[in-house]
């Protein structure tokens, strides 16, 4: 691997200031689901103001908010359909997600896309996804149009454990490695391939080792440890801007809720789950600050601005009105307008 310094030091509040952001909008978004926002002090109908399946990253803050701390606004990422916390973390609107979410108006597909489509070219978030390893080689994609065009950017695809059986998984990392392209590959390992364990039907070694076969170095490191992975993601893609090609994170995670958000995820040993709530990032960032003398009203005050922002993206979606029957088909195509009237 190309070698690289460290990171500066770490960024502390920024850091928890993105998983506060993230942990909020999920725990909102899952109880909307369920036709409730109680928790946020906000009255919805009883009806489910949230359509259709919604995937919660909630137990994997970590991973999106320390990549992206190293990214900037123009380097595009993709994700997966498990992708509020990577759009939050790349810097993405939040009410325009909720809206979204809602199926409102003036969300970021007009309302019309909902959790599995979210995408703000604004800020490089290429698009969320609801095939399992689809959005890995749009990501290679970006990454090769961003060494034609000898652009300094680095481009990253998230993704998760069950997509390495898939195959987009070997032929992404196999045109990233050919061509030396700046392409960090995400690997967030939450163990569970929907409702089956991953280890139970992958042969091998694991992530890492499969992309080293095709010539992608990388690192593995702890998922639930925020600084770990920043650490880690720094470096990596300190070498990729080098000049050094491909490279894999594998982030070893655990997401605390089902696979979708009715998902009570009865085939899961609740002690498997309470031994990874008791390593919830939130909470082990939060004592290592108060360990080291981070104020606790400051991190206090992170905390209730990600609740007072989120409280205000569902009231502002609440509000909204959905898309006007005379926009169906923008944002979608022309083929058929005015062919069904």
């Amino acid at each position: 691997m190309t070698k690289t310094t460290e990171p500066a030091q770490t960024p502390w509040r920024d850091l928890y200031r993105s998983m506060c952001r993230i942990r909020a909008f999920e725990d909102a978004a899952e109880e909307a689901s369920q036709g409730s926002v109680a928790a946020f002090g906000q009255a919805l109908v009883a009806a489910s103001p949230v359509r259709g399946p919604l995937h919660l990253s909630t137990g994997q803050e970590a991973v999106a908010a320390g990549v992206c701390a190293h990214l900037r606004p123009d380097d595009p990422i993709t994700s997966t359909h498990r992708g509020h916390g990577h759009t939050l973390a790349k810097g993405a609107d939040m009410t325009r997600m909720m809206l979204e979410l809602f199926g409102k108006a003036g969300g970021f597909c007009a309302g019309k896309g909902g959790s599995m489509h979210i995408a703000d070219f604004s800020v490089g978030m290429l698009g969320a996804n609801g095939v399992v390893a689809a959005g890995m080689p749009i990501a290679v994609g970006a990454a090769h149009s961003l060494k034609i065009r000898a652009m300094p950017g680095v481009a990253v695809a998230f993704f998760g454990d069950g997509a390495i059986n898939r195959g987009p998984f070997g032929e992404s990392l196999n045109w990233a490695a050919c061509f030396s392209l700046p392409l960090l590959f995400v690997c967030e390992d939450n163990q569970w391939s929907s409702t089956t364990r991953t280890d139970a039907m992958s042969a091998g070694a694991g992530p890492l080792e499969r992309a080293r076969s095709y010539g992608v170095d990388g690192e593995s490191v702890d998922g639930m440890d925020i600084e770990a992975v920043w650490a880690a993601a720094g470096r990596l893609v300190a070498a990729i801007r080098a000049g050094g090609g491909p490279r894999m994170l594998h982030a070893r995670t655990y997401r605390f809720k089902g696979h979708v958000s009715v998902d009570k995820a009865a085939y899961r040993d609740p002690s498997e789950v309470e031994a990874a709530v008791a390593r919830d990032p939130l909470s082990l960032a939060r004592s290592r600050m108060v360990a080291a003398g981070q104020p606790i009203d400051a991190l206090e005050a992170i905390e209730q601005a990600a609740r007072d922002e989120v409280r205000m993206a569902l009231a502002a979606a609440s509000d909204a009105p959905f898309p006007s029957p005379d926009a169906a088909y923008d944002e979608v195509q022309d083929t058929g307008r005015g062919q069904w009237t």
